[in-house]
C-alpha cells in the first residue's frame, strides 16, 4: 500500500542533549572526524544503517534510548563540548580576519551563486564535478573565515540515482527528498510565517519560493524551493531535478536562481541582520539573470538608468566559466528569454531589448537568434576567469570574439586552479597517520612527507594497503547490490567474495560520462587490456564509476559498453563499474586506488579535480596533460599520457593514445609498483607517493584556491564597487556617460602615421627605438586613450608573438582632433622584432584595455 502523502516528524530531544540538534544541523560534521564521532557514539549499527546522517539519526532513536544519553553525564559532557567546539569555530578570527590583511578592502560580504553544490551525500544537490567544487568552495571559506554566502536551488528529487539492467544499460530513478528530512532550516518571518520571494512569469503568473538554509560552518546556503501550495502546478515543478525538464524549464530555474536569488538575499539580510554582499560570483552562466536583477533594483531603487547601473553591477561581479566546449554552454530562443523580459513582464527602465543585447552572439561564428548564458555572464562579468591554465588558455581563445581586435592573449579572462577541500577527502586513517607523525607545520607544507623519520615507508606502505582493502570490501558490497537490482539471485552472486585484490596495483577512473571524457578509451584494445588484468606476475585492477546525462544516449551506450566488458567471466575479479557514483562512494574510491587515471581529449578538460583528491590521499595520476595536471605534473608526481595532437581522425587519435596509455601502465606504472626491495617495500614508488604529498598537497588544496579568489578577484571586485557607489553612484553614471561619449566617438578614431627613428640599420640588444604617432582622436581628449607601441618577436608572415606594450605620452595637438604621441621602446632581446601602433581607450575605472572591446590600430 502506497502512501499519498509524507513527511518527517521531528524528534524531541531531553534539555541535556539539545544541543545535538545545533551539531546535526551545521554541516561541519561532515568535515569534522570528532563530530561524527560523537554521532556514531549515539548508536553505532543505527549511524552505520542511516549512512552517517545525523538527522536521520536522531529523528531514529528510541526515546529509551534518548533518555539512558540524556542520563549518562559522561555523554552529555561530549555533547557540551561538541557545541562549545562548534560555537568556538563559528565566532573566532580565522584568516580573512587576521592573515589576510587588515589594509585589504576586503568585502564585508560575497554572494557565491551555483545551480548545485555537494556538501554531503545527505544533501544529494549536486551532479558531478560543478557541485563538488562549489562544495568544496563554501566549506574552504568557511575555514578561512570568508564571508560567502551560498545561493542555490532546492531540488525535489536531485539529480538522479543510477542503476543498471541485466544487459549494462544506465536507468534513472528520482526518489523525491523531504526537506524536513535534510540538515535544513526554512526561513521564517518574524510572525513565524514561512518567508517566500516572488517573481513573475509571463501570462500573468506568478513563480513562489520558499527559502532553506543549510549551515556549512560558518557559511549560510540558500536554497530556493518551488514546491509550495502557494504555486501553480506547474511552478510547483520548477526546482524538481536537477538538469531536467525542457528547455523553458530549464531558463525558469535559472531564473529563479539569479533573480529569485537575489531576492533571497535581501530576505536574509533582512532577517537576520546580514551584511548586504559587495561582490557577487557567478559559478557558471547558469545564475547570470542576477546581474539583471540588480541593474532592476539600482534603476528602480536609486533611479540609474540601464547603461549606469550596468557599469556598477559588472563592477561588483566576478564570472568562473567551467567548460571548455560550446556545447556544455546553456542557452535559449532570444525569442523565449524575450517573453520573460518583455510585455506586461518587463521592468521599468530595464529595456528588453537591452537584456537581450547581454547574451546575444553578435561575433563571428555566434547566431543571433540564440541567448548564450555564458556569453552574459561574460558581459555582466567585470572580472571572469577560468579554472586552470590550460583552461584559462582555452577560454581565451573560445570567446575571443567578444573582444574582436585584440590578440588572444589579451581577452580578458584569467584562472584560477581549482582546489579540493582537504578534510572532506582525504581518508581519516592516513590523516591520523600524518598527525601522529608529523608537525601542523610539516603537514601544511608538505615537508613532513619527506622526512623518511616522520612516517616510514613501511608505515605508509601498510596506509596504503589498507586503504586499497578498504576500497575492495566496499566495491564487493557495491557490486553485489548492483547485481541484485539486476536481478541476480544470491546463489549466482558467490564470485562477488573474489572480486578485486587488495594487493593488486589499484587503478581509478570516474567521472560524469559526456564524449571528451573517453570513458572506454580503455577498451580500444580489449585483448591487451586483458592481458593487463591478467598478467600473471604484475596483475592490475580497475575501479571505475560515474554517470551519464538521462538524455545522452551515446553517453549511456558507453557506458554499456564497459559494463558488458566488466561483466565477462574471465574478467569481472579485475574490472569493476560501481553504479551511482556520489560522494559516500568517492570518500572510499579516491584513497584505495593507487593511480587515478584521466583520458579526456584534450584540451576539453577544464580542471579534473577528482585527480587531486586522489593525490592527497598518496594515490599517483596517470593523466592526459590536461587541466590542472598540464600545469602541476613534474615527472615524479605521476605519469602524464602521449597525446596524439594533429592527428585529425579522431579513431585513430584515440587508438594512438590508448596504445601509449597501455605501455605505460605495463612498463612503467606496474613495473614499479612491483618492484620491491628485500623488506617487500616498493622504494622508488614509495619516493613518488613522498614527492606527491609534499608537493602536491599544499598546491590542490581549496584554502589555496579561496584565498586566491579572495586577493585576486573579491578584493578587487569590491574596491571597484565602492567607486562606482556612493549617494546616487556618481562613479557609475561617469564611466557610463564616458563609455558612450567614446562609442559615439570610436568611429572618428583612427592612427594617421607612424615614424621611428634611433635604430641603425644593424639594431643592437640596448638600442633605444623613438616611436612618434600621429593620431585622430575626433571629439575624444588625449586623456580619453591610450596610445600604445605592441612590439615583440615576429613571425615571416608579420604575426607578433611574446608582446609588450609601452605607452606613449601626449606631444602635441594641431587641428581637427589631431594629435601626436611620442615615447622610447629599448630593444631588450634580440631576435627577429616587429611593432605596431594601436589606440584604446583609457579610463582609471577600466578594469582592463579590453574592457569596451574598441581598439584602433595602425594600418
Amino acid at each position: 500500500m502506497r502512501a499519498i502523502r509524507r513527511f518527517t516528524v521531528r524528534t524531541v530531544l531531553p534539555a541535556e542533549l539539545a544541543e545535538l540538534d545545533e551539531l546535526a544541523h551545521n554541516l561541519r560534521w561532515s568535515w569534522h572526524a570528532p563530530t561524527r564521532d560523537l554521532f556514531a557514539d549515539v548508536d553505532p549499527q543505527l549511524w552505520h544503517e542511516v549512512a552517517g546522517d545525523p538527522v536521520a539519526l536522531l529523528g531514529s532513536l528510541d526515546p529509551a534510548r534518548l533518555a539512558d544519553l540524556a542520563a549518562d553525564s559522561a555523554f552529555v559532557g561530549k555533547v557540551e563540548a561538541a557545541a562549545a567546539d562548534l560555537r568556538a569555530y563559528l565566532t573566532e578570527p580565522r584568516w580573512y580576519q587576521t592573515a589576510a590583511g587588515p589594509d585589504e578592502q576586503l568585502p564585508r560580504a560575497i554572494a557565491y551563486f551555483s545551480p548545485e553544490f555537494g556538501i554531503t551525500s545527505v544533501l544529494p544537490q549536486y551532479s558531478g564535478g560543478l557541485g563538488i567544487l562549489a562544495g568544496d568552495h563554501l566549506k574552504s571559506a568557511s575555514d578561512l573565515g570568508v564571508p560567502i554566502v551560498g545561493v542555490g536551488l532546492l531540488y525535489g528529487s536531485g539529480y538522479f540515482k543510477q542503476a543498471l539492467t541485466r544487459d549494462g544499460w544506465q536507468v534513472e530513478t528520482y526518489p523525491v527528498i523531504d526537506p524536513d528530512g535534510l540538515p535544513l532550516l526554512l526561513l521564517r518571518e518574524a510572525d513565524g510565517a514561512p518567508a517566500r520571494i516572488s517573481l513573475p512569469l509571463p501570462g500573468g503568473r506568478t513563480l513562489h519560493a520558499h527559502v532553506w538554509k543549510a549551515a556549512v560552518g560558518r557559511v549560510p546556503l540558500l536554497l530556493l524551493d518551488s514546491n509550495i501550495l502557494e504555486n501553480d502546478e506547474q511552478a510547483r515543478k520548477v526546482t524538481d531535478r536537477l538538469y531536467g525538464g525542457t528547455g523553458e524549464h530549464r531558463l525558469q530555474q535559472e531564473l529563479l536562481l539569479g533573480v529569485g536569488g537575489v531576492r533571497a538575499l535581501r530576505l536574509w539580510s533582512r532577517l537576520t541582520g546580514a551584511p548586504a554582499p559587495e561582490v557577487f560570483h557567478t559559478n557558471e552562466g547558469h545564475a547570470g539573470f542576477l546581474g539583471v536583477e540588480r541593474i532592476r533594483e539600482l534603476v528602480a531603487e536609486v533611479g540609474l538608468d540601464f547603461d549606469a547601473a550596468l557599469e556598477a553591477v559588472r563592477a561588483a561581479t566576478v564570472f568562473t566559466t567551467h567548460t571548455p566546449v560550446p556545447a556544455g554552454i546553456d542557452r535559449f530562443d532570444a525569442a523565449l528569454v524575450g517573453h520573460y523580459f518583455g510585455g506586461d513582464n518587463a521592468y521599468q527602465g530595464v529595456p528588453v531589448e537591452k537584456v537581450l543585447a547581454l547574451g546575444v552572439e553578435d561575433y563571428d561564428g555566434g547566431d543571433l537568434t540564440m541567448f548564450n548564458m555564458a556569453v552574459m555572464g561574460l558581459r555582466l562579468g567585470g572580472r571572469a576567469n577560468g579554472v586552470s591554465l590550460l583552461h584559462g588558455e582555452v577560454s581565451r581563445g573560445m570567446f575571443k570574439g567578444l573582444w574582436s581586435g585584440f590578440d588572444r592573449s589579451e581577452v580578458p579572462i584569467g584562472s584560477i586552479t581549482n582546489g579540493v577541500h582537504t578534510p572532506s577527502w582525504v581518508d581519516r586513517k592516513l590523516d591520523d597517520l600524518a598527525v601522529s607523525r608529523l608537525t601542523a607545520e610539516e603537514i601544511e607544507d608538505g615537508t613532513g612527507w619527506l622526512r623518511p623519520d616522520g612516517v616510514t615507508d613501511a608505515e605508509l606502505w601498510d596506509m596504503r594497503h589498507t586503504l586499497r582493502a578498504q576500497l575492495v570490501v566496499e566495491a564487493r558490497n557495491r557490486v553485489r547490490a548492483s547485481w541484485r537490482q539486476r536481478g541476480a539471485s544470491p546463489a549466482e552472486l558467490g564470485w562477488v567474495d573474489d572480486v578485486l585484490d587488495p594487493d593488486v596495483l589499484t587503478i581509478g577512473f570516474a567521472r560524469r560520462v559526456p564524449t571528451y571524457k573517453r570513458l572506454t578509451l580503455m577498451l580500444s584494445d580489449p585483448v591487451r587490456l586483458t592481458s593487463l588484468l591478467l598478467d600473471p606476475d604484475r596483475p592490475i585492477q580497475i575501479v571505475i564509476a560515474g554517470k551519464s546525462h538521462p538524455a545522452d544516449e551515446q553517453g549511456k551506450r558507453l557506458i554499456q559498453q564497459l559494463v558488458r566488458f566488466a561483466d565477462d567471466v574471465g574478467v569481472r575479479h579485475r574490472i569493476v563499474f560501481l553504479p551511482n557514483y556520489d560522494i559516500a562512494m568517492a570518500q572510499t574510491l579516491y584513497p584505495g586506488c593507487d593511480v587515478w587515471l584521466n583520458n579526456p581529449l584534450r584540451p576539453l578538460e577544464a580542471c579534473g579535480t577528482s585527480g587531486m583528491k586522489a593525490a592527497l590521499n598518496g594515490g599517483l595520476n596517470l593523466s592526459i596533460l590536461d587541466g590542472w595536471w598540464d600545469e602541476w605534473y613534474d615527472g615524479e608526481n605521476g605519469w602524464a599520457i602521449p597525446t596524439a595532437d594533429g592527428v585529425d581522425d579522431p579513431d585513430r587519435r584515440d587508438d594512438l593514445e590508448a596504445a601509449a596509455l597501455y605501455d605505460l601502465i605495463e612498463n612503467q606504472v606496474a613495473a614499479r609498483f612491483y618492484d620491491r626491495d628485500v623488506r617487500g617495500l616498493p622504494v622508488t614508488w614509495l619516493g613518488m607517493v613522498r614527492h606527491t604529498l609534499a608537493t602536491l598537497g599544499p598546491k590542490v588544496r581549496a584554502k589555496r584556491m579561496v584565498s586566491e579568489y579572495v586577493r585576486r578577484l573579491y578584493a578587487p571586485a569590491a574596491t571597484a564597487g565602492r567607486d562606482l557607489d556612493g549617494v546616487g553612484y556618481p562613479g557609475a553614471r561617469e564611466l557610463a556617460a564616458w563609455k558612450a561619449t567614446v562609442r559615439a566617438a570610436w568611429p572618428h578614431v583612427r592612427v594617421d602615421h607612424v615614424e621611428s627613428v634611433g635604430v641603425e640599420e644593424v639594431a643592437q640588444v640596448g638600442d633605444v627605438l623613438q616611436v612618434r604617432a600621429y593620431v585622430s582622436l575626433g571629439t575624444l581628449r588625449p586623456e580619453d586613450v591610450a596610445v600604445q607601441v605592441v612590439h615583440g618577436r615576429v613571425s615571416e608572415a608579420d604575426e607578433l608573438s611574446d608582446v609588450r606594450y609601452s605607452e606613449l605620452v601626449w606631444a602635441d595637438a594641431y587641428e581637427a582632433g589631431r594629435h601626436a604621441f611620442a615615447g622610447d621602446v629599448r630593444l631588450e632581446t634580440s631576435g627577429p622584432f616587429g611593432y605596431t601602433v594601436r589606440i584604446v581607450p583609457k579610463n582609471a575605472r577600466l578594469m582592463s584595455y579590453a574592457d569596451t572591446g574598441l581598439v584602433a590600430h595602425a594600418s
